[in-house]
């Protein structure tokens, strides 16, 4: 922490704003995300089939209407509505229309089907999926000073901090409900309130479906004491610097994004209820068909990557359903995997 007093202090919010989404911004470099970090849409071609299967799922419980929406919200370069289009079967792929959401440019090889936005269409009917959004939404990070009190961090393009004003208002408010911070010098919390509006603004964008936010998360009951800001550059994590030259991602509580009926799983539930299991085929394969052999090791090789505790599987699944009873994900056929006791509980939100 510094004490300089010089100009050119902001609060996280904006320089993160600046940092990703403005002119020149981290998200509006040529190279995308996937030059700079690897996510569940570019670890394998199996997290854009489980999409897809959630998305079929999700037409059946609609009644297999005759306009079905997939919106990719944070779309990167295309990535994952590219997979889940090359995914569906035929007779859903005639009814589908699919968005990519972006602040960059269209990128020029995407597949003409699919429409390239800078916000998301309006009365969806089918999926809208958010992977990796929530944590670049910026927010304010608030510290504990001296004598308890938290305060907001102020920051330079240069990454050198200072204590501000004391939190006040809606974003207090928030921090007392989601994330109370002790009287301990030092400890930090992001305050998730511009996280919790945009996951409401983007599921009110749904008149029929389920809208879904996958992310780096935490819950009430495994709030970090620091805080989780950092960044990414090149493939590693770096010092969280707001100029425009890494990501700039922090957890999010998914818990206070939640609207009523939202339900959180983790990654690995998830994706085991939509066929993602990771098992290894039988050794005996190897010796009937070894070509099919190499080809299931290596999808169980993905799978297991994509479920993985300590990674990608620990990510939270947050589900949003809107005019569908219940939510697609569960009891899929065949999967062996039950749906009771995957889901942990959304707190009321009246209070909020």
């Amino acid at each position: 922490m510094t004490n300089d007093t010089t100009d050119g202090w902001t609060g996280w919010r904006a320089a993160i704003e600046a940092a990703l989404y403005g002119p020149g911004g981290f998200y509006r470099r040529p190279e995308g995300p996937a030059g700079h970090f690897r996510t569940s849409v570019h670890a394998s071609p199996m997290f854009a089939e489980a999409v897809a299967r959630l998305l079929c799922r999700l037409d059946e419980a609609l009644g297999r209407p005759a306009r079905l929406d997939f919106v990719d919200i944070a779309a990167g370069r295309g990535e994952l509505a590219a997979g889940v289009l090359a995914a569906l079967p035929a007779e859903v792929t005639a009814r589908t229309r699919v968005y990519a959401v972006e602040v960059a440019g269209r990128p020029a090889a995407l597949d003409h089907r699919i429409e390239w936005r800078s916000e998301p269409p309006e009365d969806i009917i089918g999926l809208l999926f958010a992977n990796e959004w929530l944590d670049n939404v910026p927010v304010e990070i608030a510290e504990t000073d001296s004598s308890g009190v938290p305060r907001r961090v102020l920051v330079r393009r240069d990454g050198h901090e200072r204590l501000g004003e004391p939190v006040a208002g809606a974003e207090a408010g928030w921090l007392e409900r989601w994330w109370p911070l002790p009287a301990e010098e030092g400890l930090r919390a992001e305050i998730g309130l511009p996280r919790d509006e945009a996951w409401a603004a983007a599921v009110a964008t749904v008149a029929r479906g389920l809208a879904v936010a996958v992310d780096y998360a935490h819950t009430a009951s495994t709030r970090p004491l620091f805080g989780t800001l950092t960044g990414f550059r090149e493939g590693r994590e770096c010092a969280p610097v707001p100029d425009g030259t890494c990501d700039l991602t922090a957890h999010v509580a998914l818990d206070a994004c939640a609207l009523p009926g939202g339900q959180v799983l983790t990654q690995r539930e998830a994706l085991r209820t939509l066929g993602i299991a990771g098992a290894r085929p039988p050794l005996s394969l190897a010796s009937t068909h070894p070509a099919e052999y190499v080809r299931a090791l290596a999808r169980a090789g993905e799978a297991a990557e994509l479920t993985a505790a300590g990674g990608l599987g620990d990510f939270g699944w947050l589900l949003q359903p809107v005019g569908v009873d219940g939510v697609p994900v569960e009891g899929l056929p065949g999967d062996g995997v039950p749906a009771d006791g995957l889901l942990v509980d959304v707190p009321d939100h009246e209070e909020q």
